[in-house]
């Protein structure tokens, strides 16, 4: 059977991508909740809200240098897999790559250490800057890195040349017709994210009985950010659907598995979509409901996919049903939200045994619908690498051979699986560890990290002994 380089470079970048994106869509949302407790912290000098942004800056330790080392491959892929795009895109992806990690990267890296090591180091109110300055890092990447590929979505401002993209306007290629929506999509996944994880790890402690207070407090917290932040999802989605619906007709048909333009399009449950015969088997929806939701008329038209030709169609099972569990989840979340609520009443949020135990399990639904909707996002704009302008063919390193994209596919698998194998490992030693003081009292003016992960251990152990002299009275 013949390697077809192409098959195989998107398979090795769709595996490395949906890797990494687990890690960001954390480390943001939980950037920005350590400032909120370094800040509480700071004001109420409450040692609870040291102990909760201690432990929690350790983790964010832990899965930012996983973000890191998985992040760093992709760059090297444009040039390896990519370099026709590359090479045609320079002109505006070279210069906001550079943004990203002049603005943000370097942000970010410099005031973690403070972060980590600094505190009982720095002045509190430095400690917090630093606190702060992470969370801002993160935003400012988000920005950069939610632009370029927005861009490629929605592509404005360029025009292409030669085979190569000029810019004509740096505003409007920055800020491309999808960009806003995308952007504010992104950044409240990773707040549910982030907040579903605390949430859950602090139910689990909960179970256990371990650090009542703080773990009562830090659930508490994550209900009413979920609460909010759950159904405003649900509407930012909504006008991203319509957006979309405007400038990437054919994906919205592959995401609600429409082949004909029509009007009173049904929202469909369930289908089997037959892309060989440009139909669906076993269909069950619910009439008009998907021309409503996305046109907000009942009789609104929504695009067919044939209104393309066959090969300029996305893998359209993939993109509907990437779709649904997307959707599914979130609407998910939501209900668990509206159960937090319920549950506050006689404080039974923090005591009722199966909420907790579910909260547990829902930690992990952010990660599985923030990778679908990329699924959605990224599978849905094939076969186009910038959407109208240039196909994944036309990109792809003309030289490359079946064997070589195959060997690199296999290394990085290999590669990552020890990565997050290891790096799986740490995070449960630390979850397991927990918030509770230790013992042992390190050496501070010795004690230095000698391991790649070992900053993250070292800034934990260093507040436990510092909170020792908490219990006895003082500090």
């Amino acid at each position: 059977m013949e390697l077809d380089p192409l098959i195989l470079s998107r398979i090795q970048f769709a595996f490395v991508v949906s890797f990494h994106a687990i890690f960001p869509v954390f480390t943001i949302g939980l950037a920005s909740y350590i400032a909120v407790l370094e800040g509480l912290a700071f004001k109420t000098k409450n040692p609870v809200w040291v102990k909760l942004s201690s432990f929690w800056t350790t983790v964010f330790a832990v899965v930012f240098g996983m973000g890191v080392v998985s992040g760093i491959v992709m760059s090297f892929q444009f040039g390896t897999n990519w370099s026709n795009f590359s090479q045609a895109s320079a002109n505006f992806l070279g210069p906001m790559l550079s943004y990203e990690v002049i603005t943000a990267f370097f942000l970010e890296a410099a005031f973690l250490g403070v972060l980590l090591f600094g505190r009982d180091r720095v002045p509190p109110g430095i400690h917090l800057f630093a606190a702060i300055m992470v969370a801002t890092g993160t935003f400012i990447s988000s920005f950069w890195i939610l632009s370029a590929n927005s861009w490629m979505q929605t592509p404005a401002g360029t025009e292409l040349r030669d085979g190569i993209f000029h810019v004509t306007s740096w505003s409007e290629a920055i800020f491309n017709p999808s960009f806003q929506f995308r952007f504010a999509h992104k950044v409240i996944a990773s707040f549910l994210t982030g907040g579903f994880v605390v949430a859950g790890v602090s139910a689990w402690y909960l179970l256990k009985g371990r650090e009542v207070e703080a773990n009562r407090k830090a659930l508490s917290m994550c209900l009413w950010l979920l609460l909010i932040l759950a159904p405003t999802q649900l509407v930012v989605g909504d006008f991203h659907g319509l957006n979309t619906l405007e400038h990437q007709p054919t994906k919205v048909a592959a995401m609600e598995g429409n082949w004909e333009t029509s009007r009173n399009v049904p929202l469909l449950l369930f289908a089997i979509p037959d892309q060989e015969n440009q139909r669906n088997l076993y269909e069950v929806g619910i009439p008009g409901l998907a021309s409503l939701i996305l046109t907000h008329e009942w009789d609104g038209e929504i695009p067919g996919l044939k209104e393309v030709a066959v090969e300029e169609q996305p893998p359209v099972a993939i993109v509907f049903w990437s779709f649904r569990i997307m959707v599914g989840l979130g609407m998910l979340m939501i209900l668990f939200a509206l159960t937090g609520l319920a549950l506050r009443f006689g404080d039974r949020y923090w005591r009722s045994r199966w909420f907790l135990q579910s909260m547990r399990f829902m930690s992990v639904a952010p990660f599985i619908a923030v990778l679908t909707g990329w699924f959605v996002t990224e599978v849905g704009r094939a076969p186009w690498l910038v959407y109208g302008m240039m196909t994944q063919a036309e990109a792809v390193t003309p030289s490359l051979t079946g064997g070589m994209a195959l060997f690199t596919l296999i290394g990085y698998v290999v590669v990552y699986s020890l990565v997050f194998t290891a790096g799986v490992y740490y995070l449960m030693r630390v979850l397991y560890e927990g918030m509770e003081s230790s013992q042992h009292e390190p050496d501070i003016q010795s004690e230095r990290p000698k391991r790649p992960m070992s900053a993250a251990h070292t800034e934990f152990e260093l507040h436990d002994s510092n909170e020792q002299p908490t219990k006895q009275g003082g500090h």
